[in-house]
């Protein structure tokens, strides 16, 4: 007899269905965030997910017409594939989405943001990956124009609400900053801080032209070092240096700015918002960014033209090393908390 059958005979017609009939609920436990892709998910040229598609095998697509691409899974659902968008409001908005989606309980997932960056000339090299604790943005703040800004003011950006450059005390209610777990970011650098990363002629060349900077010039390294996300791409030495002040002063001194992109503070917003209903755990947050350019220009270079000779694709001198980096570091956390989920799923990393 069916299940309709059996239910009428019972109930007379008054049914619920068994669980094993009720719509499959995915509980990943990872979620490997990228924001872009420069073609289809595999066999061209790559962006961010896809040699994670390829390696990872996350062949089983899942429709998300509410978010910026459809996302993928590996046959068992153990990891779980976003691509947010670029800038902060796509990645905010993509993020939110997939948090509220039925289909999924995120509650215990762990998330690995792996994407390109730019990085600080001062602080590391082309090719490098570098786990984040500070997630500090870029964007919230008031602006003049530096040619009317007071003399003795080092820039005519302002923090929110306040009345000159870096005025104490910072304040981070509005979402300035954010600081991922630290137990869980040194886990994270420990257990890969001894992978092998790519180096290439077009890597040694940009990277001689660093003179004076002996930590560009070295081959490329997992590091430690904080983020800055900005929706407008800068670059420059001018705004390299408002970028250290602007992560140390939201930091309160601590943070380090090391790399910059675009989307870091949009995801941990979403995040935040998500932990509020039980939907996500900020505490189970990776943020690892691989260095595809400098920030700003070598000794004797200027701003545009540095920029220029940057542009996404085959202009970035680590493009496609950079990739590969945020891959074959990135992994080794998948595997280790796939592998040991049975310890992973109520003990966090580092503890």
């Amino acid at each position: 007899m069916n299940l309709r059958l059996l239910c009428a005979f019972f109930l007379s017609g008054a049914c619920i269905l068994p669980a094993a009939a009720a719509a499959e609920v995915l509980r990943p436990k990872v979620v490997v965030v990228a924001m872009f892709e420069a073609g289809a998910d595999t066999g061209d040229r790559p962006g961010e997910f896809q040699f994670w598609v390829e390696r990872e095998k996350l062949t089983r697509v899942l429709p998300f017409p509410q978010g910026y691409r459809d996302l993928r899974t590996n046959a068992d659902g153990s990891v779980l594939g976003v691509v947010t968008g670029v800038g902060t409001a796509k990645s905010a908005a993509t993020i939110m989405a997939l948090g509220l989606d039925p289909r999924f309980d995120l509650s215990k997932s762990y998330w690995l943001v792996a994407g390109i960056a730019g990085i600080d000339p001062h602080d590391g090299s082309l090719g490098s990956a570098v786990w984040a604790e500070w997630l500090v943005d870029g964007d919230l703040g008031h602006e003049i124009d530096p040619r009317e800004m007071p003399a003795g003011w080092t820039t005519g950006y302002l923090p929110l609400r306040k009345k000159k450059p870096y005025e104490l005390p910072a304040d981070r209610s509005e979402g300035e900053a954010y600081r991922l777990d630290p137990k869980l970011t040194e886990w994270a650098y420990q257990l890969t801080k001894d992978t092998v990363l790519a180096d290439t002629e077009p890597m040694r060349k940009r990277r001689a032209l660093y003179t004076g900077f002996p930590n560009a010039q070295q081959p490329p390294k997992v590091m430690k070092g904080d983020n800055l996300a900005a929706m407008t791409y800068w670059h420059g030495k001018i705004l390299n240096q408002w970028a250290n002040d602007w992560v140390k002063y939201f930091s309160d001194g601590t943070g380090n700015y090391v790399t910059t992109a675009m989307e870091d503070t949009g995801t941990m917003q979403s995040l935040t918002f998500l932990a509020r209903a039980k939907r996500a755990d900020v505490q189970r947050v990776f943020v690892l960014r691989t260095a595809s350019n400098f920030d700003m220009q070598w000794p004797g270079g200027d701003a545009a033209e540095s920029l220029s000779g940057e542009k996404l694709g085959p202009g970035y001198s680590a493009y496609l090393p950079s990739l590969e980096a945020a891959h074959r570091v990135g992994s080794r956390v998948v595997h280790e908390i796939v592998k040991n989920w049975s310890k992973y799923e109520t003990t966090l990393p580092g503890r």
